[in-house]
């Protein structure tokens, strides 16, 4: 990664409670945030090592998880990207061929940027082509969630197309969380339809939704979120591994 002394947290940050939404991040994203930030860093805790590609890095905002856990990261990102920083190791076509060599990565991290892409079968072929035996890529991506960096908002995508992509890239799922559910969605949505208020209504709501999400951390809202969490996810996060005798 170019610049690591430039790093700084920006998405996330860091705090007693584990990985969480910075202020960076707007009031209307901030559930979603929280709940993503969480699961992605125990994805990476569990998973990350040797050399890692970071897909789509923007600000590289979850450095600050991996760094000690890997030997090497390279960070790439379009040309163009809304996020762009001077963190990028090569600015790339990340829905076309990667200018890597075959076997040349033992973990590719994906995290929100597959619903960008308008291949992302042909993306996942290209990662586990680049990924060591034994080698995990980790996926991000939101489910119940608005049009966002448009017009390069593409997919949404249910287990079952994550699964089938996976498989048929030549990769092994070998987890798959659906994060968020019935409430987490309903705060997420409750949260950005607050944005579009008048700016005296959003004073008067904001302490609302406030309540509403510390309800949301108490056991009995937890167990109904977990009832509900894979008919009506905001998100999953996926880890595949690749198998012994790939090409």
């Amino acid at each position: 990664m170019k610049n690591v002394e430039q790093w700084h947290e920006t998405k996330f940050v860091n705090t007693p409670r584990g990985l969480r939404a910075s202020r960076e991040v707007g009031r209307g994203s901030r559930v979603i945030a929280d709940i993503v930030a969480e699961w992605y860093e125990r994805a990476i805790r569990t998973h990350a090592r040797g050399r890692l590609l970071d897909m789509g890095c923007g600000h590289v905002p979850l450095y600050g998880v991996y760094r000690d856990l890997v030997t090497e990261n390279i960070c790439i990102d379009w040309a163009n990207s809304p996020h762009s920083s001077g963190h990028l190791d090569f600015e790339v076509d990340l829905g076309g061929k990667l200018p890597f060599e075959d076997a040349s990565f033992d973990t590719v991290l994906l995290t929100d940027v597959l619903e960008h892409l308008a291949e992302p079968a042909e993306a996942i072929r290209e990662t586990a082509r680049v990924l060591r035996t034994g080698g995990k890529l980790i996926i991000g991506v939101p489910f119940f969630y608005w049009l966002h960096e448009e017009p390069n908002d593409y997919h949404r995508y249910t287990e079952f197309a994550l699964r089938r992509m996976c498989t048929l890239g030549g990769l092994n799922v070998v987890d798959l969380q659906a994060y968020g559910g019935l409430p987490e969605v309903l705060l997420d949505l409750t949260a950005k339809g607050i944005n579009f208020a008048p700016r005296p209504l959003r004073a008067v709501l904001w302490p609302f939704h406030m309540a509403a999400a510390w309800l949301d951390t108490t056991p009995f809202v937890r167990k109904l979120s977990d009832q509900h969490k894979r008919s009506f996810p905001l998100g999953y996060v996926v880890v595949a591994e690749k198998p012994s005798g790939s090409v």
